[in-house]
């Protein structure tokens, strides 16, 4: 039976869909010790963009285990057989299943397992080097999220899965903090979306998948030849997201493996130039929004309605009487103009959150690049100094060395299957060579996929634990 004082073999920290992938991986290596923390009550998807009808991006295969282990009790397939929903999925032939649907399912996988550790609030990361562990300090929360105890769990390895963090930019920001001053990410919208309706005009600042299904929905609930809706954005066009099927073979791990292998500088540049494959907008959801402009018209006359790509806020402000003035820059035109507005909604995207935050206190040990950010290995670990034994993982946190699939549901199960491989020393998951049609490069790299090697032994743990 694991006491406080015995080191477990894996800590994670954060409990979002990715570390609640490898969560339900490692669940039937009983041989394989560890824990999740996170400050939350409980598990919850993005919920201020669970808006009815919007779907996710990635086909239900895509779910937390399948594409490693489909015979998993943790499917979405069995999620729906455990809930009596089998049949009506069949029967629905959707390939893309809605956004709560995605939530429930996580949800669902979240309320059972033994594992996860919700109300911990992680506070520090050390390393011990005279007990060569790493130390987690962790906070207790009652009910009410206020500190009800302090602990600490020692740990052989870490799995780092604490997400992003919406992004608000700077000309923006004064407006976020203002009290009485209805300017709300598309994190918070639907908490909110009450308020901007009452507004008299609401403007949608961000062309992506979010700005879309935001101004989509605020679209809906206004009356026709009313909807006073402005919608702007920097990129040049309300552009398409890329869908076709060579496109998404830039989420498979073959292109994860080949972007890892180019150098810092060259990584960089291709991060930048495949926004559109995935910060673009779904091509259903840019029809419905058009065809729901075009009924509007149907009786003369065309929406009240603005959408213009393209465009900057340069700086914002307050004026009398609640209202905003955002100063606007056009790109190409080269021209400026002022917009007054009610209520705005700021679809501008999120952040990997920094690891400085967390592992300060792992600082002397971590190596960083030409940019100071941390060096991650192609398994998916910190490059940290020799003298630290244990390994320090990270989900979702290696845009810059892996590629756009790092935030890619798709890649969760596999990543996850890497993790655990390695961290076994062993091959529970064993995992394919190949995955993609497109060759990425003149010379091919051979994946290095972790052969079996007998590791230090894991903490067997007590029958019924």
């Amino acid at each position: 039976m694991n006491t406080p004082d015995t080191p477990r073999d894996l800590v994670g920290i954060g409990i979002g869909p990715f570390n609640l992938s490898l969560a339900a991986l490692a669940d039937p290596l009983t041989a394989l010790d560890a824990v999740f923390y996170d400050q939350r009550p409980a598990f919850h998807w993005h919920p201020g963009q669970l808006i009815d009808g919007t779907r996710i991006q990635v086909p239900f295969l895509a779910d937390l285990v399948t594409l490693v282990d489909p015979a998993s009790p943790w499917t979405f397939l069995n999620h729906l057989r455990a809930r009596e929903r089998l049949f009506p999925f069949y029967f629905t032939e959707r390939f893309h299943i809605q956004r709560a649907e995605y939530d429930a399912y996580c949800r669902w996988v979240a309320e059972h397992l033994p594992a996860l550790r919700f109300h911990h609030q992680v506070d520090a990361v050390r390393w011990n080097p005279e007990r060569r562990l790493f130390e987690v300090d962790h906070t207790r929360l009652d009910t009410d999220g206020e500190a009800e105890a302090l602990g600490r769990t020692h740990t052989r390895n870490i799995v780092l899965g604490i997400g992003t963090e919406p992004h608000v930019p700077d000309p923006l920001r004064p407006l976020v903090d203002a009290p009485g001053v209805p300017v709300v990410h598309s994190a918070d919208y639907l908490a909110h979306r009450d308020t901007l309706l009452a507004a008299e005009h609401i403007t949608v600042i961000g062309t992506g998948q979010s700005g879309a299904e935001i101004f989509l929905d605020l679209l809906r609930h206004r009356p026709a030849g009313r909807e006073r809706l402005h919608w702007l954005g920097r990129t040049e066009a309300f552009a398409p997201m890329e869908y076709s099927k060579l496109g998404l073979e830039h989420f498979t791990p073959d292109h994860t493996r080949y972007f890892h292998s180019l150098p810092e500088a060259v990584r960089d540049r291709l991060v930048a130039a495949q926004w559109q494959l995935h910060k673009g907008i779904d091509a259903d959801t840019s029809a419905d929004i058009h065809d729901e402009l075009y009924r509007r018209t149907l009786d003369g006359g065309w929406p009240d309605t603005v959408l213009t790509p393209g465009v900057r806020v340069r700086t914002a402000g307050r004026l009398a009487a609640g209202r905003i003035e955002l100063h606007l820059e056009h790109t190409r035109q080269n021209t400026r103009s002022r917009l007054t507005t009610g209520a705005v909604v700021l679809a501008t995207g999120y952040r990997e959150r920094p690891l400085d935050r967390i592992l300060a206190g792992l600082d002397p040990y971590m190596r960083r690049d030409n940019r100071e950010r941390p060096r991650i290995d192609e398994r998916f670990r910190l490059v940290l100094d020799p003298r630290v034994t244990g390994r320090v993982y990270v989900q979702n946190a290696e845009t810059h060395t892996h590629g756009v699939g790092a935030p890619d549901l798709g890649l969760a199960a596999w990543r996850s299957a890497t993790i655990l491989n390695d961290l076994t020393g062993q091959e529970p998951y064993p995992l394919p060579a190949r995955t993609a049609f497109t060759t990425f490069g003149l010379h091919t790299r051979r994946p290095q996929i972790p052969t079996a090697r007998q590791y230090r032994e894991l903490t067997p743990l007590a029958d019924g634990i």
